[in-house]
């Protein structure tokens, strides 16, 4: 959620129409092929939107709902878009499924399958669907009262299609500013519902046994990890380290400002949870992503122990800037989804983000470039393929001559984007100075950096959309995720190597098929 808020008037909030919802996008909607409107990301049909919320996989569908407001492409009364697909990649807009009401706007938070009926919620023998979501009180708020945020719930009991809320909110505000994003799931292994909230500058847990009835437990972080904003959306779930048996906790949280390029941005820690709070042993402050624009991303739930995998999907923008890119019917998208992956390296454990494999699924033509040594610049060939509908990957071999190598996008404007390696530095960057549009902030047009010790070779996984670069180093060790606004199409790929020479052991290329 937006930290600084905007203040609007009891009439804002009631006026949109109850019945009014976000139409179903038609095969090859004109609109679609907008400047800048992402072809494999999701995005809003129109207006603005933010936070992906109420994540969850049920009878063969993800559902996405999200931060929509639908009179306007800046932040307004909250609202929950909607939409489903059968792999993460393919979308279907649904009708809006929560609407502010009199306790207000309706904040981020969470989803989940009572599978056992434990709200009692449920009717004829079925499992309901329950969201769990933030009440913002605007009016509240205005006064200056610090309890305008508490926690509601919604059911469903056909497949997400239809809502009825609650009643009076299931978690009443103590008297706190920022009391907010719920992200809730049943723990087995403690037999109970477990609550994480974000509450100021810290994290909250709160344990139920039906969803309806909560008692706080515990809480972490006051003292740990970055404070330079008020902490967002968190997420809390356990994972097995990749190659081991062993299962440690995980907790997202996001922040605003105070990311590592300025705004908003989401850590993560790594440790232990007892079914009452979280420890962690953690002392350096580790980013999910290095970029610019991943935020407010949580995990779904719901998905099958058949699976097993970890399934993430973020915000691709950034609130220093977000309200004010140059789009106009439509603002904001998400990012590819991604498996996250546990770790260890060195004695120490990391998440990993890893594109999801039904991505595959979208590729068409493909380059198969026939490279062995870059010195300078070097022109691929891209025949068939759309630069900015395009996924590569490239396994570069670095030698003692080599300083500073990668991958520049460009086209006849002289845009550029690059992305790369620094030996002298040892960081990989994207370099987005020379982009294109960036007149609407002047620190948009940046440098982004992480530090990384590259081995003997280094792969890159990259996928260009049509505003959007996301770059996945050594199978997720390093993440950047930066959207861009390049005048004219991207229409080159070079590969390039400055100040020596480096090899090439592997390159493919393929266009993307769009999913409107």
């Amino acid at each position: 959620m937006k930290s600084i808020l905007l203040l609007f008037t009891v009439l804002l909030i009631f006026g949109c129409s109850q019945q009014r919802g976000n139409s179903k996008v038609g095969d090859g909607a004109a609109y679609y092929s907008e400047q800048y409107r992402p072809q494999y990301h999701f995005s809003p049909d129109s207006m603005w939107m933010n936070d992906p919320n109420g994540m969850v996989f049920y009878e063969g569908e993800y559902h996405l709902f999200y931060q929509y407001y639908p009179d306007s492409n800046v932040w307004g009364p909250m609202h929950w878009g909607h939409a489903v697909s059968p792999d993460m990649v393919r979308w279907q807009h649904l009708p809006i499924a929560l609407y502010p009401d009199d306790y207000g706007y309706i904040f981020s938070g969470s989803a989940v399958v009572d599978e056992n009926n434990t709200s009692g919620l449920g009717v004829d023998g079925k499992a309901p669907m329950a969201a769990i979501f933030t009440y913002h009180d605007p009016v509240g708020a205005a006064k200056g009262e610090v309890d305008y945020q508490n926690q509601g719930l919604a059911f469903s009991n056909d497949k997400g299609r239809t809502w009825t809320k609650y009643g009076e909110p299931v978690l009443k505000n103590p008297g706190i500013i920022d009391f907010r994003d719920p992200k809730v799931s049943w723990r087995e292994e403690f037999g109970m519902w477990v609550m994480t909230l974000a509450v100021q500058d810290h994290i909250e847990f709160y344990s139920s046994t039906n969803l309806l009835d909560w008692r706080k437990t515990g809480e972490f972080g006051k003292e740990t990890g970055a404070h330079g904003g008020v902490w967002e959306c968190p997420d809390l779930f356990p994972i097995e380290a990749d190659g081991s048996d062993e299962i440690k906790w995980v907790l997202l949280v996001s922040i605003n400002p105070g990311g590592p390029h300025g705004g908003s941005a989401t850590q993560y820690f790594i440790g232990d949870f007892n079914g009452k709070t979280f420890n962690t042993d953690q002392t350096e402050i580790k980013w999910l992503d290095q970029g610019s624009d991943n935020y407010a991303g949580v995990t779904w739930s719901g998905i099958p122990n058949s699976d097993g995998r970890r399934l993430f999907l973020g915000w691709m923008s950034n609130w220093l800037y977000a309200q004010i890119v140059p789009t106009e019917r439509w603002r904001s998208a998400m990012t590819i989804p991604r498996e996250l992956v546990l770790s260890e390296i060195n004695n120490d454990f990391i998440l990993k983000s890893v594109p999801v494999k039904e991505l595959e699924s979208l590729r068409e033509t493909e380059i198969k470039p026939t490279i062995t040594t870059v010195s300078g610049n070097l022109l691929i060939n891209m025949e068939g393929v759309p630069v900015m509908r395009s996924e590569m990957i490239f396994d570069f071999q670095a030698n003692e001559s080599t300083h500073e190598f990668g991958i520049q996008l460009s086209n006849e404007k002289g845009e550029k984007v690059r992305i790369g390696y620094s030996r002298d530095e040892s960081k990989i960057f994207v370099d987005r100075t020379e982009a294109g549009v960036s007149s609407f902030l002047d620190e948009f047009a940046a440098l982004h950096t992480v530090s990384y010790v590259a081995g003997e070779s280094l792969h890159f996984h990259v996928f260009v959309d049509e505003a959007s670069v996301e770059v996945f180093v050594d199978g997720g060790k390093a993440v950047l995720t930066d959207i861009v606004f390049p005048g004219l199409p991207y229409n080159k790929i070079e590969l390039f190597s400055a100040r020596g020479s480096v090899e090439v052991s592997f390159a493919r290329i393929w266009g993307l098929a769009s999913i409107w």
